[in-house]
């Protein structure tokens, strides 16, 4: 009875790795995506002083407007070489070696973001803006998977909740820093982009104290002597590390295949991007001071970081397919009376008001759902020699579809105008729709479970073989 009570929680050294692994990971990722976007317009008159002064004359809009757009998006392309790398470096140099080693790439950021403005060299900004990106994809792809393989089944989902956590902590951390009372102002800039150092400094600190995960020491490097001291028991005949494209060919997994690519393009485009960029316009409406919109923006911010929170502690109580399929279905609805609310902005003042309302709503929802349960469930899917695979193709899809939704959304704005909400009405109700029929729920079961139970939905119960892998883990 006492041991029951005692595995209600996970152990402090448990939760402090996490934490040593998040504040390195997705809450850098979070970070750099917010704090770009305050001080906008120091940054591009820095951009115009450099210019002037370099070649003696003023650049022109065109050419500041691709330079800036440069800085921003290049953190995506970044990202996108990070997760492409993320899961060969996992096997390489470890969960843990790759998350401290990945530092490197964020402490080299901040020094040259930091050095940008006094040596006159915007390329620098260039330059950081990838190098970080870099470290976020890699975080992305290695974070949930570590967070994964430490922790207890019971506690599986409770702790890859943290990825999302901190992913929305470090977007309202960005938002925070980027106010005016804080480093907002003009001649605060470079240091506030270099603030990205503390996090990897923290983790340095924190994270080499703790363990290597137990299943890459067996499995990845055949340590059995060390994967024992883990505590960590598996049985494991002629197992070896999966290639992407392996997966691609392997029938048995096509059904997880297509589920994480499904709900990593979902994340991108259904909507959340499209709401934050409506959020001034109906702050405005509703009259709220331009002057006072970034505290309102803060303040969704806080929304998405109070429901990644609640959805960590409900995930191993309702389970991840009633969380993802409840969020996306109520974005839908929000997506339909948001389009309404704004279609009828000059018809009563109330109709300002509702849509500020549907805005928080639909960033309730989203961090609720998707934006809790998509990176548990990448990791849960997969048994160990196909994970790091796996990562690399969500993650890569994950970022090509920001990249695209950033290319691409400006132009749908502007042809469909606040209609474009109904093309997104369309992929959450799909994607809805895709889960309650295919997807599994994962709660409270091993890899080699879940695995077994897409091939029992498919009816694809034969047998595998000599060739076959056990894999059954106690903790």
């Amino acid at each position: 009875m006492k041991e029951s009570k005692r595995l209600k929680f996970p152990n402090k050294s448990l939760l402090l790795a996490a934490f040593a692994t998040c504040i390195g990971g997705t809450f850098q990722c979070g970070y750099n995506i917010s704090v770009i976007n305050a001080p906008t317009m120091h940054v591009q008159a820095f951009i115009n002083r450099t210019w002037s002064d370099r070649y003696q004359a003023n650049i022109s809009e065109n050419a500041l407007t691709l330079l800036w757009s440069t800085i921003v998006s290049i953190f995506t392309l970044g990202g996108l070489l990070g997760v492409t790398i993320g899961g060969t470096l996992s096997v390489k140099l470890g969960r843990k070696g790759t998350l401290l080693s990945n530092n490197l790439f964020s402490l080299t950021a901040a020094l040259l973001m930091g050095l940008s403005s006094s040596v006159g060299l915007f390329e620098f900004l260039i330059i950081g803006r990838f190098l970080i990106g870099i470290n976020a994809g890699i975080g992305l792809c290695v974070e949930p998977m570590f967070l994964g393989e430490i922790s207890p089944t019971a506690f599986r989902g409770a702790l890859g909740s943290g990825t999302s956590i901190f992913l929305t902590v470090g977007i309202l951390s960005g938002q925070v820093m980027g106010l005016n009372e804080v480093l907002g102002e003009e001649q605060f800039w470079p240091y506030l982009l270099s603030t990205t150092c503390i996090p990897a400094i923290l983790q340095l600190l924190i994270l080499p104290w703790f363990p290597e995960s137990p299943r890459y020491l067996l499995i990845d490097k055949g340590d059995e002597e060390g994967c024992k001291n883990e505590t960590l028991c598996v049985s494991i005949n002629n197992v070896s590390t999966k290639k992407p494209w392996e997966l691609f060919a392997d029938r048995s997994l096509r059904w997880q295949l297509l589920t994480i690519i499904v709900i990593n393009m979902a994340q991108q485009l259904n909507g959340v991007n499209a709401m934050y960029f409506y959020a001034d316009y109906v702050f405005l409406q509703s009259g709220i001071p331009l002057d006072k919109t970034p505290y309102a923006t803060v303040g969704t911010g806080a929304c998405e970081c109070f429901t990644a929170l609640t959805c960590g502690l409900l995930i191993e109580c309702l389970g991840r397919k009633v969380l993802i399929t409840g969020g996306y279905i109520l974005m839908s609805i929000c997506c339909i009376f948001f389009t309404l609310t704004l279609a009828f902005q000059n018809v009563s003042p109330v109709f300002p008001y509702l849509s500020v309302a549907c805005v928080f709503a639909f960033v309730l929802s989203f961090g609720l759902g998707p934006g809790g349960v998509t990176n548990i469930l990448n990791n849960e899917l997969f048994t160990q020699t196909a994970r790091p695979a796996a990562f690399m193709i969500a993650g890569t899809v994950n970022w090509l579809s920001f990249f695209l939704v950033g290319l691409l959304f400006p132009f749908i704005v502007i042809g469909l105008q606040h209609y474009c909400f109904l093309v997104f009405f369309v992929v959450c109700s799909s994607v809805a729709i895709y889960i309650l029929l295919v997807v599994p729920e994962t709660k409270n079961k091993t890899f080699v479970e879940i695995q077994n139970e897409f091939k029992s939905s498919e009816k694809a119960s034969t047998s595998e073989g000599s060739g076959t892998t056990l894999l059954s883990t106690c903790l």
